[in-house]
Protein backbone atom coordinates (compact mmCIF):
# COMPACT_ATOMS: atom_id res chain seq x y z
CA UNK A 1 0.00 0.00 0.00
CA UNK A 2 2.80 2.41 0.93
CA UNK A 3 4.40 1.74 -2.43
CA UNK A 4 1.17 2.70 -4.25
CA UNK A 5 0.87 5.88 -2.20
CA UNK A 6 4.48 6.83 -2.98
CA UNK A 7 3.92 6.42 -6.72
CA UNK A 8 0.67 8.41 -6.66
CA UNK A 9 2.25 11.32 -4.79
CA UNK A 10 4.59 11.89 -7.72
CA UNK A 11 1.70 12.06 -10.20
CA UNK A 12 -0.26 15.02 -8.85
CA UNK A 13 -1.29 17.35 -11.73
CA UNK A 14 0.63 15.36 -14.32
CA UNK A 15 -0.95 14.42 -17.65
CA UNK A 16 -3.58 11.70 -17.29
CA UNK A 17 -1.48 9.17 -19.16
CA UNK A 18 1.00 9.19 -16.27
CA UNK A 19 -1.51 7.03 -14.36
CA UNK A 20 -0.02 4.14 -16.39
CA UNK A 21 2.81 4.13 -13.84
CA UNK A 22 0.59 2.62 -11.14
CA UNK A 23 -0.09 -0.58 -13.07
CA UNK A 24 1.10 -3.60 -11.15
CA UNK A 25 0.57 -5.55 -7.94
CA UNK A 26 0.41 -4.14 -4.37
CA UNK A 27 0.37 -5.95 -1.04
CA UNK A 28 -2.16 -4.51 1.42
CA UNK A 29 -1.37 -7.05 4.13
CA UNK A 30 -4.65 -9.00 4.15
CA UNK A 31 -5.27 -8.76 0.39
CA UNK A 32 -3.36 -8.11 -2.81
CA UNK A 33 -4.49 -5.40 -5.24
CA UNK A 34 -3.84 -5.95 -8.95
CA UNK A 35 -4.07 -2.97 -11.31
CA UNK A 36 -4.38 -4.64 -14.71
CA UNK A 37 -5.47 -1.88 -17.07
CA UNK A 38 -5.45 1.93 -16.85
CA UNK A 39 -7.88 3.92 -18.92
CA UNK A 40 -6.27 6.11 -21.60
CA UNK A 41 -8.13 9.28 -20.57
CA UNK A 42 -10.85 10.34 -18.09
CA UNK A 43 -13.59 9.71 -20.67
CA UNK A 44 -12.53 6.18 -21.63
CA UNK A 45 -13.89 2.99 -20.07
CA UNK A 46 -12.92 2.75 -16.41
CA UNK A 47 -9.69 1.08 -15.32
CA UNK A 48 -9.69 -2.63 -14.44
CA UNK A 49 -8.70 -3.78 -10.95
CA UNK A 50 -8.63 -7.10 -9.08
CA UNK A 51 -8.26 -7.94 -5.41
CA UNK A 52 -7.36 -11.38 -4.08
CA UNK A 53 -7.88 -12.43 -0.49
CA UNK A 54 -6.82 -15.73 1.09
CA UNK A 55 -9.58 -18.06 2.33
CA UNK A 56 -8.01 -18.12 5.80
CA UNK A 57 -8.74 -14.39 6.19
CA UNK A 58 -12.40 -14.54 5.13
CA UNK A 59 -14.09 -17.14 7.32
CA UNK A 60 -15.87 -18.28 4.15
CA UNK A 61 -13.79 -21.35 3.32
CA UNK A 62 -16.83 -23.54 4.09
CA UNK A 63 -18.20 -22.39 0.73
CA UNK A 64 -15.60 -24.53 -1.05
CA UNK A 65 -17.48 -27.65 0.10
CA UNK A 66 -20.82 -26.55 -1.37
CA UNK A 67 -22.33 -27.49 -4.75
CA UNK A 68 -21.34 -25.65 -7.92
CA UNK A 69 -24.72 -23.87 -8.04
CA UNK A 70 -24.39 -22.85 -4.39
CA UNK A 71 -20.94 -21.40 -5.09
CA UNK A 72 -22.17 -19.44 -8.12
CA UNK A 73 -24.89 -17.96 -5.89
CA UNK A 74 -22.36 -17.13 -3.15
CA UNK A 75 -20.14 -15.34 -5.65
CA UNK A 76 -23.17 -13.38 -6.84
CA UNK A 77 -24.05 -12.45 -3.23
CA UNK A 78 -20.51 -11.19 -2.58
CA UNK A 79 -20.60 -9.10 -5.78
CA UNK A 80 -23.91 -7.53 -4.72
CA UNK A 81 -22.45 -6.83 -1.26
CA UNK A 82 -19.43 -5.13 -2.81
CA UNK A 83 -21.73 -3.06 -5.03
CA UNK A 84 -23.67 -1.87 -1.98
CA UNK A 85 -20.50 -0.69 -0.25
CA UNK A 86 -19.20 0.85 -3.49
CA UNK A 87 -22.24 3.14 -3.65
CA UNK A 88 -20.30 5.32 -1.19
CA UNK A 89 -17.95 6.22 -4.06
CA UNK A 90 -19.41 6.41 -7.56
CA UNK A 91 -15.95 5.96 -9.09
CA UNK A 92 -15.98 2.27 -8.09
CA UNK A 93 -18.23 -0.29 -9.81
CA UNK A 94 -18.66 -4.03 -10.22
CA UNK A 95 -20.63 -5.90 -12.90
CA UNK A 96 -24.00 -7.22 -11.72
CA UNK A 97 -26.80 -9.10 -13.49
CA UNK A 98 -30.06 -7.56 -12.31
CA UNK A 99 -32.65 -9.99 -10.96
CA UNK A 100 -30.81 -13.06 -12.18
CA UNK A 101 -27.78 -15.00 -11.00
CA UNK A 102 -25.23 -15.77 -13.71
CA UNK A 103 -21.92 -17.59 -13.67
CA UNK A 104 -20.00 -14.32 -13.69
CA UNK A 105 -16.34 -13.37 -13.37
CA UNK A 106 -16.96 -10.36 -11.11
CA UNK A 107 -16.19 -12.66 -8.16
CA UNK A 108 -14.25 -15.92 -8.48
CA UNK A 109 -13.38 -18.65 -6.00
CA UNK A 110 -9.86 -19.99 -6.55
CA UNK A 111 -7.78 -22.53 -4.65
CA UNK A 112 -6.05 -19.64 -2.88
CA UNK A 113 -9.04 -17.52 -1.98
CA UNK A 114 -11.64 -15.03 -3.22
CA UNK A 115 -10.92 -12.78 -6.18
CA UNK A 116 -12.91 -9.60 -6.79
CA UNK A 117 -12.82 -7.93 -10.20
CA UNK A 118 -14.08 -4.37 -10.54
CA UNK A 119 -13.56 -1.05 -12.28
CA UNK A 120 -12.49 2.36 -11.03
CA UNK A 121 -12.73 5.69 -12.81
CA UNK A 122 -9.46 7.31 -11.82
CA UNK A 123 -10.12 10.97 -10.92
CA UNK A 124 -8.93 13.95 -12.94
CA UNK A 125 -9.35 17.67 -13.35
CA UNK A 126 -9.76 17.88 -17.10
CA UNK A 127 -6.81 15.75 -18.20
CA UNK A 128 -4.72 16.44 -15.10
CA UNK A 129 -4.31 13.72 -12.50
CA UNK A 130 -5.92 14.22 -9.08
CA UNK A 131 -3.48 11.96 -7.27
CA UNK A 132 -4.58 12.83 -3.72
CA UNK A 133 -8.18 11.91 -4.54
CA UNK A 134 -7.03 8.72 -6.27
CA UNK A 135 -4.95 7.78 -3.25
CA UNK A 136 -7.95 8.34 -0.98
CA UNK A 137 -10.05 6.00 -3.13
CA UNK A 138 -7.42 3.30 -3.53
CA UNK A 139 -5.91 3.20 -0.06
CA UNK A 140 -8.77 4.31 2.21
CA UNK A 141 -12.23 3.60 0.73
CA UNK A 142 -11.46 0.64 -1.51
CA UNK A 143 -9.82 -1.53 1.19
CA UNK A 144 -12.95 -1.11 3.32
CA UNK A 145 -15.18 -2.27 0.46
CA UNK A 146 -12.96 -5.28 -0.19
CA UNK A 147 -12.65 -6.32 3.45
CA UNK A 148 -16.31 -5.92 4.35
CA UNK A 149 -17.57 -7.80 1.30
CA UNK A 150 -15.21 -10.78 1.74
CA UNK A 151 -15.36 -11.52 5.45
CA UNK A 152 -18.10 -13.58 7.06
CA UNK A 153 -18.48 -11.56 10.24
CA UNK A 154 -19.32 -8.41 8.23
CA UNK A 155 -22.02 -10.23 6.23
CA UNK A 156 -25.62 -11.08 6.90
CA UNK A 157 -24.86 -14.80 6.95
CA UNK A 158 -28.51 -15.77 7.11
CA UNK A 159 -29.19 -13.75 3.96
CA UNK A 160 -26.17 -15.33 2.25
CA UNK A 161 -27.37 -18.84 3.01
CA UNK A 162 -30.93 -18.03 1.94
CA UNK A 163 -29.67 -16.49 -1.31
CA UNK A 164 -27.61 -19.57 -2.10
CA UNK A 165 -30.31 -22.07 -1.14
CA UNK A 166 -32.91 -20.35 -3.34
CA UNK A 167 -30.55 -20.58 -6.32
CA UNK A 168 -29.58 -24.17 -5.53
CA UNK A 169 -33.25 -25.14 -5.37
CA UNK A 170 -33.96 -23.59 -8.78
CA UNK A 171 -31.09 -25.53 -10.32
CA UNK A 172 -32.41 -28.73 -8.72
CA UNK A 173 -35.91 -28.13 -10.11
CA UNK A 174 -34.57 -27.44 -13.58
CA UNK A 175 -32.56 -30.67 -13.46
CA UNK A 176 -35.82 -32.62 -12.96
CA UNK A 177 -37.62 -31.23 -16.03
CA UNK A 178 -36.38 -33.93 -18.41
CA UNK A 179 -37.31 -36.87 -16.19
CA UNK A 180 -40.75 -35.31 -15.64
CA UNK A 181 -41.12 -34.82 -19.42
CA UNK A 182 -41.48 -31.05 -18.96
CA UNK A 183 -40.26 -28.00 -20.86
CA UNK A 184 -40.99 -25.56 -18.02
CA UNK A 185 -42.44 -25.34 -14.52
CA UNK A 186 -44.19 -22.46 -12.73
CA UNK A 187 -44.51 -22.81 -8.95
CA UNK A 188 -47.67 -21.87 -7.09
CA UNK A 189 -47.34 -18.44 -5.50
CA UNK A 190 -45.04 -17.10 -8.22
CA UNK A 191 -45.41 -13.42 -9.12
CA UNK A 192 -45.02 -13.12 -12.88
CA UNK A 193 -46.01 -9.51 -13.79
CA UNK A 194 -43.23 -6.90 -13.74
CA UNK A 195 -43.50 -3.26 -12.66
CA UNK A 196 -42.96 -1.98 -16.21
CA UNK A 197 -41.35 -2.85 -19.50
CA UNK A 198 -38.16 -1.12 -18.38
CA UNK A 199 -38.26 -2.36 -14.77
CA UNK A 200 -37.72 -6.01 -13.90
CA UNK A 201 -38.98 -5.79 -10.31
CA UNK A 202 -42.13 -7.76 -9.41
CA UNK A 203 -45.39 -5.84 -9.59
CA UNK A 204 -46.84 -5.01 -6.19
CA UNK A 205 -50.28 -6.49 -5.43
CA UNK A 206 -50.01 -8.76 -8.50
CA UNK A 207 -52.10 -11.93 -8.61
CA UNK A 208 -50.03 -14.87 -7.37
CA UNK A 209 -49.90 -17.81 -9.76
CA UNK A 210 -51.85 -21.01 -9.06
CA UNK A 211 -51.60 -24.13 -11.19
CA UNK A 212 -54.66 -25.78 -12.71
CA UNK A 213 -55.23 -29.15 -11.06
CA UNK A 214 -54.79 -31.13 -14.29
CA UNK A 215 -51.29 -29.69 -14.88
CA UNK A 216 -50.14 -29.75 -11.26
CA UNK A 217 -46.71 -31.28 -10.76
CA UNK A 218 -44.43 -31.52 -7.71
CA UNK A 219 -40.66 -31.19 -7.79
CA UNK A 220 -38.15 -31.96 -5.03
CA UNK A 221 -35.61 -29.42 -3.81
CA UNK A 222 -32.67 -29.85 -1.42
CA UNK A 223 -33.62 -26.91 0.81
CA UNK A 224 -37.33 -26.08 0.74
CA UNK A 225 -38.58 -29.61 0.11
CA UNK A 226 -41.42 -30.33 -2.31
CA UNK A 227 -42.51 -27.47 -4.58
CA UNK A 228 -45.86 -27.69 -6.36
CA UNK A 229 -46.93 -25.82 -9.47
CA UNK A 230 -47.80 -26.05 -13.14
CA UNK A 231 -45.74 -28.32 -15.36
CA UNK A 232 -45.71 -27.46 -19.07
CA UNK A 233 -45.27 -30.80 -20.84
CA UNK A 234 -42.95 -31.38 -23.76
CA UNK A 235 -44.67 -31.22 -27.12
CA UNK A 236 -46.78 -28.40 -28.52
CA UNK A 237 -48.29 -26.02 -25.97
CA UNK A 238 -50.61 -23.16 -26.90
CA UNK A 239 -51.11 -20.26 -24.52
CA UNK A 240 -54.40 -18.56 -25.39
CA UNK A 241 -56.76 -16.00 -23.86
CA UNK A 242 -58.08 -12.50 -24.21
CA UNK A 243 -55.92 -9.41 -24.45
CA UNK A 244 -54.32 -8.18 -21.19
CA UNK A 245 -55.00 -11.47 -19.37
CA UNK A 246 -51.35 -12.50 -19.01
CA UNK A 247 -50.39 -14.62 -22.06
CA UNK A 248 -47.21 -12.74 -22.89
CA UNK A 249 -46.47 -12.28 -19.18
CA UNK A 250 -46.40 -16.07 -18.76
CA UNK A 251 -44.21 -16.52 -21.82
CA UNK A 252 -41.85 -13.78 -20.62
CA UNK A 253 -41.44 -15.52 -17.26
CA UNK A 254 -40.76 -18.82 -19.04
CA UNK A 255 -38.20 -17.38 -21.47
CA UNK A 256 -36.35 -15.57 -18.67
CA UNK A 257 -36.29 -18.63 -16.42
CA UNK A 258 -33.51 -20.31 -18.33
CA UNK A 259 -31.69 -18.37 -15.56
CA UNK A 260 -32.02 -18.53 -11.78
CA UNK A 261 -33.64 -15.55 -10.05
CA UNK A 262 -32.67 -13.86 -6.80
CA UNK A 263 -34.86 -14.10 -3.66
CA UNK A 264 -37.78 -11.69 -3.79
CA UNK A 265 -37.95 -11.60 -7.59
CA UNK A 266 -41.24 -13.52 -7.69
CA UNK A 267 -39.97 -15.98 -10.29
CA UNK A 268 -37.79 -18.08 -7.98
CA UNK A 269 -40.14 -20.99 -8.60
CA UNK A 270 -40.14 -20.71 -12.39
CA UNK A 271 -37.65 -22.88 -14.27
CA UNK A 272 -37.23 -23.59 -17.99
CA UNK A 273 -35.07 -25.94 -20.02
CA UNK A 274 -31.85 -23.98 -20.61
CA UNK A 275 -31.99 -24.92 -24.30
CA UNK A 276 -35.32 -23.16 -24.89
CA UNK A 277 -34.96 -20.44 -27.55
CA UNK A 278 -37.29 -17.49 -28.07
CA UNK A 279 -37.57 -16.57 -31.76
CA UNK A 280 -39.31 -13.75 -33.61
CA UNK A 281 -39.48 -11.99 -36.97
CA UNK A 282 -36.47 -9.78 -37.59
CA UNK A 283 -36.69 -7.72 -40.77
CA UNK A 284 -33.37 -6.81 -42.35
CA UNK A 285 -31.10 -9.34 -40.68
CA UNK A 286 -28.56 -11.41 -42.59
CA UNK A 287 -28.80 -15.14 -43.32
CA UNK A 288 -25.76 -17.23 -44.29
CA UNK A 289 -25.99 -20.33 -46.52
CA UNK A 290 -28.90 -21.85 -44.60
CA UNK A 291 -31.19 -24.65 -45.78
CA UNK A 292 -34.71 -23.23 -45.43
CA UNK A 293 -36.43 -25.71 -47.71
CA UNK A 294 -38.61 -27.10 -44.88
CA UNK A 295 -40.32 -23.71 -44.62
CA UNK A 296 -39.63 -21.79 -47.85
CA UNK A 297 -39.23 -23.08 -51.41
CA UNK A 298 -39.80 -22.23 -55.11
CA UNK A 299 -38.94 -18.54 -54.65
CA UNK A 300 -39.37 -16.15 -57.60
CA UNK A 301 -36.63 -16.28 -60.24
CA UNK A 302 -35.67 -19.76 -59.09
CA UNK A 303 -33.72 -18.62 -56.02
CA UNK A 304 -32.42 -21.65 -54.12
CA UNK A 305 -33.61 -22.13 -50.53
CA UNK A 306 -31.45 -25.19 -49.82
CA UNK A 307 -28.46 -22.82 -49.64
CA UNK A 308 -30.09 -19.50 -48.85
CA UNK A 309 -28.15 -16.28 -48.28
CA UNK A 310 -29.32 -12.69 -47.90
CA UNK A 311 -28.25 -9.47 -46.20
CA UNK A 312 -31.85 -8.23 -45.94
CA UNK A 313 -34.24 -10.96 -44.83
CA UNK A 314 -37.99 -10.41 -44.74
CA UNK A 315 -40.00 -11.00 -41.56
CA UNK A 316 -41.08 -14.53 -42.52
CA UNK A 317 -37.65 -15.49 -43.89
CA UNK A 318 -35.87 -14.18 -40.80
CA UNK A 319 -38.15 -16.14 -38.46
CA UNK A 320 -37.76 -19.33 -40.51
CA UNK A 321 -33.98 -18.79 -40.45
CA UNK A 322 -33.94 -18.30 -36.68
CA UNK A 323 -35.93 -21.50 -36.21
CA UNK A 324 -33.55 -23.50 -38.40
CA UNK A 325 -30.46 -21.93 -36.78
CA UNK A 326 -31.80 -22.78 -33.31
CA UNK A 327 -32.34 -26.41 -34.29
CA UNK A 328 -28.83 -26.49 -35.74
CA UNK A 329 -27.41 -25.11 -32.46
CA UNK A 330 -29.18 -27.75 -30.35
CA UNK A 331 -32.40 -26.11 -29.11
CA UNK A 332 -34.78 -28.38 -27.17
CA UNK A 333 -37.72 -25.97 -27.29
CA UNK A 334 -38.88 -22.99 -29.34
CA UNK A 335 -40.79 -20.11 -27.72
CA UNK A 336 -42.97 -17.89 -29.93
CA UNK A 337 -45.29 -14.96 -29.31
CA UNK A 338 -47.59 -14.21 -32.23
CA UNK A 339 -47.31 -10.48 -31.46
CA UNK A 340 -43.67 -10.48 -32.63
CA UNK A 341 -44.05 -13.06 -35.38
CA UNK A 342 -44.52 -12.84 -39.14
CA UNK A 343 -48.17 -13.75 -39.76
CA UNK A 344 -47.50 -15.51 -43.06
CA UNK A 345 -44.83 -17.68 -41.41
CA UNK A 346 -47.25 -18.69 -38.67
CA UNK A 347 -50.45 -19.40 -40.64
CA UNK A 348 -52.38 -19.13 -43.92
CA UNK A 349 -56.10 -19.56 -43.38
CA UNK A 350 -58.49 -21.23 -45.84
CA UNK A 351 -59.61 -17.97 -47.43
CA UNK A 352 -56.05 -16.89 -48.20
CA UNK A 353 -55.34 -20.38 -49.52
CA UNK A 354 -58.31 -20.01 -51.85
CA UNK A 355 -57.20 -16.58 -53.04
CA UNK A 356 -53.46 -17.32 -53.44
CA UNK A 357 -52.80 -20.89 -54.52
CA UNK A 358 -50.00 -22.93 -52.94
CA UNK A 359 -48.16 -22.82 -56.25
CA UNK A 360 -47.87 -19.05 -55.84
CA UNK A 361 -46.90 -19.12 -52.14
CA UNK A 362 -43.33 -20.19 -51.27
CA UNK A 363 -43.90 -20.37 -47.50
CA UNK A 364 -44.96 -23.53 -45.72
CA UNK A 365 -46.41 -22.08 -42.51
CA UNK A 366 -45.25 -23.24 -39.11
CA UNK A 367 -48.68 -24.64 -38.24
CA UNK A 368 -48.04 -27.37 -40.84
CA UNK A 369 -44.50 -28.17 -39.67
CA UNK A 370 -44.76 -27.79 -35.91
CA UNK A 371 -45.90 -31.37 -35.34
CA UNK A 372 -42.96 -32.62 -37.39
CA UNK A 373 -40.54 -30.65 -35.21
CA UNK A 374 -41.95 -32.55 -32.24
CA UNK A 375 -42.07 -35.98 -33.88
CA UNK A 376 -38.86 -35.91 -35.95
CA UNK A 377 -36.56 -33.83 -33.75
CA UNK A 378 -38.16 -33.97 -30.28
CA UNK A 379 -38.24 -30.15 -30.32
CA UNK A 380 -41.07 -28.73 -28.22
CA UNK A 381 -42.83 -25.44 -28.84
CA UNK A 382 -44.69 -23.00 -26.62
CA UNK A 383 -46.75 -20.57 -28.70
CA UNK A 384 -48.73 -17.59 -27.44
CA UNK A 385 -51.65 -17.44 -29.85
CA UNK A 386 -54.73 -15.26 -29.70
CA UNK A 387 -55.68 -14.91 -33.34
CA UNK A 388 -55.71 -18.32 -35.05
CA UNK A 389 -57.71 -21.34 -33.95
CA UNK A 390 -55.99 -23.55 -36.54
CA UNK A 391 -53.18 -24.20 -34.07
CA UNK A 392 -55.69 -26.05 -31.86
CA UNK A 393 -55.51 -28.98 -34.30
CA UNK A 394 -51.82 -29.56 -33.62
CA UNK A 395 -51.59 -28.64 -29.92
CA UNK A 396 -50.92 -31.24 -27.22
CA UNK A 397 -51.73 -28.83 -24.38
CA UNK A 398 -53.81 -25.65 -24.42
CA UNK A 399 -53.52 -23.21 -21.51
CA UNK A 400 -55.90 -20.27 -21.28
CA UNK A 401 -54.77 -17.26 -19.28
CA UNK A 402 -57.64 -15.50 -17.55
CA UNK A 403 -57.03 -12.70 -15.03
CA UNK A 404 -53.38 -13.82 -14.89
CA UNK A 405 -54.38 -17.35 -13.88
CA UNK A 406 -53.83 -20.46 -15.98
CA UNK A 407 -56.72 -22.72 -16.94
CA UNK A 408 -56.18 -26.04 -18.71
CA UNK A 409 -58.61 -25.93 -21.66
CA UNK A 410 -57.10 -28.82 -23.63
CA UNK A 411 -60.31 -30.87 -23.49
CA UNK A 412 -62.44 -27.85 -24.31
CA UNK A 413 -60.19 -27.19 -27.31
CA UNK A 414 -60.84 -30.74 -28.57
CA UNK A 415 -64.58 -30.06 -28.41
CA UNK A 416 -64.11 -26.81 -30.34
CA UNK A 417 -62.20 -28.73 -33.03
CA UNK A 418 -65.08 -31.17 -33.38
CA UNK A 419 -67.72 -28.42 -33.46
CA UNK A 420 -65.73 -26.14 -35.80
CA UNK A 421 -63.54 -28.32 -38.04
CA UNK A 422 -60.94 -26.43 -40.04
CA UNK A 423 -61.29 -26.12 -43.77
CA UNK A 424 -57.70 -25.11 -44.46
CA UNK A 425 -55.37 -27.45 -46.37
CA UNK A 426 -52.08 -28.68 -44.96
CA UNK A 427 -49.44 -27.06 -47.17
CA UNK A 428 -46.56 -29.48 -46.65
CA UNK A 429 -45.46 -30.49 -50.13
CA UNK A 430 -42.49 -32.57 -49.01
CA UNK A 431 -41.42 -34.61 -45.97
CA UNK A 432 -39.67 -32.82 -43.12
CA UNK A 433 -35.91 -33.09 -43.57
CA UNK A 434 -33.03 -32.88 -41.13
CA UNK A 435 -29.72 -31.30 -42.16
CA UNK A 436 -26.12 -31.43 -41.04
CA UNK A 437 -24.74 -28.28 -39.36
CA UNK A 438 -23.14 -25.65 -41.57
CA UNK A 439 -19.40 -25.16 -41.38
CA UNK A 440 -17.86 -21.77 -40.58
CA UNK A 441 -14.58 -20.25 -41.71
CA UNK A 442 -12.68 -19.36 -38.53
CA UNK A 443 -9.92 -17.51 -40.37
CA UNK A 444 -12.50 -14.95 -41.52
CA UNK A 445 -13.28 -14.18 -37.88
CA UNK A 446 -9.57 -13.77 -37.19
CA UNK A 447 -9.32 -11.29 -40.08
CA UNK A 448 -12.20 -9.18 -38.69
CA UNK A 449 -10.52 -9.21 -35.30
CA UNK A 450 -7.06 -8.23 -36.54
CA UNK A 451 -8.33 -5.43 -38.78
CA UNK A 452 -10.25 -3.98 -35.82
CA UNK A 453 -7.21 -3.96 -33.52
CA UNK A 454 -8.54 -6.96 -31.56
CA UNK A 455 -11.29 -4.97 -29.88
CA UNK A 456 -14.08 -6.99 -28.29
CA UNK A 457 -16.83 -5.29 -26.30
CA UNK A 458 -20.58 -5.13 -25.73
CA UNK A 459 -22.41 -1.98 -26.71
CA UNK A 460 -25.12 -2.16 -24.09
CA UNK A 461 -27.38 -5.15 -24.76
CA UNK A 462 -28.01 -4.28 -28.41
CA UNK A 463 -24.70 -4.78 -30.18
CA UNK A 464 -21.36 -6.56 -30.02
CA UNK A 465 -18.15 -5.11 -31.36
CA UNK A 466 -15.77 -7.74 -32.69
CA UNK A 467 -12.72 -6.23 -34.30
CA UNK A 468 -14.05 -3.69 -36.78
CA UNK A 469 -17.48 -5.33 -37.08
CA UNK A 470 -20.57 -4.31 -35.08
CA UNK A 471 -23.25 -7.02 -34.83
CA UNK A 472 -26.85 -6.11 -34.03
CA UNK A 473 -28.14 -8.56 -31.41
CA UNK A 474 -31.04 -6.48 -30.12
CA UNK A 475 -33.51 -9.22 -31.09
CA UNK A 476 -31.92 -11.74 -28.68
CA UNK A 477 -34.39 -11.06 -25.89
CA UNK A 478 -33.10 -13.79 -23.59
CA UNK A 479 -29.70 -12.19 -23.12
CA UNK A 480 -29.68 -10.87 -19.58
CA UNK A 481 -26.67 -8.57 -19.36
CA UNK A 482 -23.82 -6.97 -21.28
CA UNK A 483 -21.50 -9.35 -19.39
CA UNK A 484 -22.91 -12.26 -21.42
CA UNK A 485 -22.38 -10.28 -24.61
CA UNK A 486 -18.76 -9.55 -23.67
CA UNK A 487 -18.26 -13.27 -23.06
CA UNK A 488 -19.83 -14.10 -26.42
CA UNK A 489 -17.25 -11.85 -28.08
CA UNK A 490 -14.35 -13.46 -26.22
CA UNK A 491 -15.71 -16.92 -27.04
CA UNK A 492 -15.58 -15.88 -30.70
CA UNK A 493 -12.01 -14.74 -30.04
CA UNK A 494 -11.03 -18.26 -28.92
CA UNK A 495 -13.09 -19.85 -31.66
CA UNK A 496 -11.30 -17.70 -34.25
CA UNK A 497 -8.00 -19.40 -33.37
CA UNK A 498 -9.30 -22.67 -34.87
CA UNK A 499 -7.53 -23.20 -38.19
CA UNK A 500 -9.51 -23.38 -41.43
CA UNK A 501 -13.16 -24.44 -41.45
CA UNK A 502 -14.96 -25.67 -38.35
CA UNK A 503 -17.43 -28.40 -39.37
CA UNK A 504 -19.60 -28.24 -36.24
CA UNK A 505 -19.43 -24.76 -34.67
CA UNK A 506 -21.98 -25.43 -31.91
CA UNK A 507 -20.08 -28.49 -30.68
CA UNK A 508 -16.77 -26.62 -30.65
CA UNK A 509 -18.29 -23.66 -28.80
CA UNK A 510 -19.86 -26.02 -26.26
CA UNK A 511 -16.37 -27.37 -25.52
CA UNK A 512 -15.03 -23.82 -25.08
CA UNK A 513 -17.81 -23.10 -22.55
CA UNK A 514 -17.13 -26.02 -20.22
CA UNK A 515 -16.90 -25.82 -16.42
CA UNK A 516 -13.66 -23.82 -16.51
CA UNK A 517 -14.89 -21.57 -19.31
CA UNK A 518 -13.36 -18.37 -17.90
CA UNK A 519 -9.80 -19.73 -17.63
CA UNK A 520 -9.05 -18.92 -21.26
CA UNK A 521 -10.85 -15.58 -21.14
CA UNK A 522 -9.22 -12.24 -20.26
CA UNK A 523 -9.11 -11.56 -16.51
CA UNK A 524 -12.03 -9.14 -16.82
CA UNK A 525 -14.82 -8.86 -14.26
CA UNK A 526 -17.59 -8.12 -16.74
CA UNK A 527 -17.99 -11.58 -18.29
CA UNK A 528 -20.83 -14.04 -17.69
CA UNK A 529 -21.15 -17.51 -19.15
CA UNK A 530 -23.43 -17.43 -22.22
CA UNK A 531 -25.40 -20.30 -23.74
CA UNK A 532 -24.14 -21.98 -26.90
CA UNK A 533 -27.51 -21.03 -28.43
CA UNK A 534 -26.82 -17.34 -27.86
CA UNK A 535 -23.21 -17.50 -29.04
CA UNK A 536 -24.41 -19.11 -32.27
CA UNK A 537 -27.36 -16.72 -32.64
CA UNK A 538 -25.01 -13.75 -32.44
CA UNK A 539 -22.57 -15.38 -34.86
CA UNK A 540 -25.40 -15.91 -37.35
CA UNK A 541 -26.09 -12.17 -37.22
CA UNK A 542 -22.54 -11.04 -37.94
CA UNK A 543 -22.83 -9.83 -41.52
CA UNK A 544 -19.30 -10.90 -42.44
CA UNK A 545 -19.49 -14.41 -40.99
CA UNK A 546 -18.49 -16.99 -43.59
CA UNK A 547 -20.65 -20.12 -43.36
CA UNK A 548 -20.99 -22.79 -46.00
CA UNK A 549 -23.77 -25.28 -46.53
CA UNK A 550 -23.37 -28.72 -45.00
CA UNK A 551 -22.01 -31.29 -47.40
Amino acid sequence: MDQLTAVLKKLEKQNYRAYQQIKGQYDFGDFVLHIDHIQADPYASASRFRATRAWSLTGLDWLKDQSADYQIAARDFIARNFAEYAKQDNNVSIALSGQTVLDSTSVLFTEEGIELRFRINLPADGRSILAKKANNILTFHLPKFIRKSTIEREMDKEALIHHCQVIEDQAAMRAQLTEKNLTAFVANGSVLPRVAGNCDFPMKDAVAFEAPESLTVSLDTPNQGVVTGMGIPKGITLVVGGGFHGKSTLLNAIERSIYNHIPGDGREGVVTDTKAMKIRAEDGRCVHHLNLSNYINHLPMGKDTTDFTTQDASGSTSQAAWLQESIEAGAHAILIDEDTSATNFMIRDERMQALVSKGQEPITPLVDRIGQLRDSLDVSTIVVMGGSGDYLDVADTVIQMHDYQAVDVTEKAKQVILQHPTERTNECESPFETFKPRAIHCAALQTQLAEGKFRVSAKGKDALRFGKEFTDISALEQLESSSEINAIGWTWFQFAQTPGWCQNPAKTIDQLLGDDWHVNMPNHGDLAKPRVLDVMSALNRMRKSQFKASS
